[in-house]
């Protein structure tokens, strides 16, 4: 009966060691691929506010997605091609290459800038952006916001400061902004 008394334990080692060494963390590539999350751009359809999905490696970042919007629209999307925008000094209809909001990407001088404060956001344009438009302003306000909600939904209106290139300060908030 002794020799019985062994053979659970041999038994648990036999099982438990199978031969295989243990490794540390093996490097084998980039990060799983999938689905780039979307953020929503805005531009204008016969005189309204379109929302138009675009590819961000940026999600919630409203800096990024106006620079998507600085871009201008590109060719294939919208219904029929048919998208323009009021913003001054962006390319008014299919813009190409398309835009990237990479995180290496530095942006430059022209690039609008945005500060948020809980729900109430101040956006400055670069000089040359002036003379906006309440359509234009409409694009910006709504295009930041969208990018904004993507990482922070609430039921609160975002607010927006808006001062274009010349230094004109409009106000706007993101009611009524188009979902899609």
């Amino acid at each position: 009966m002794k020799a019985l008394r062994g053979v659970p334990l041999l038994t648990l080692l036999a099982l438990t060691s199978c031969g295989i060494p243990a490794t540390g963390v093996v490097e084998a590539g980039g990060p799983a691929s999938g689905t780039l999350p979307m953020t929503q751009v805005y531009f204008v359809e016969n005189g309204a506010l379109v929302a138009t999905p675009r590819t961000t490696t940026r999600p919630g970042d409203p800096e990024a997605a106006l620079r998507l919007l600085m871009a201008g629209p590109q060719a294939g999307e919208g219904r029929l091609d048919g998208l323009s925008t009021e913003v001054p000094g962006v390319p008014t209809s299919m813009a190409l290459p398309p835009a990237t909001d990479e995180p290496g990407n530095t942006p430059s001088p022209d690039a609008p800038t945005v500060t948020v404060n809980g729900d109430a956001m101040t956006i400055r344009l670069p000089p040359g952006m002036d003379g906006l438009s309440d359509t234009g302003v409409r694009q910006i306000v709504c295009t930041a916001a969208a990018a904004y909600r993507l990482t922070r939904p609430s039921d609160a209106t975002v607010t927006a400061e808006v001062t274009d290139g010349g230094g004109r300060r409009v106000t706007a908030s993101d009611e009524g902004c188009p979902e899609r």
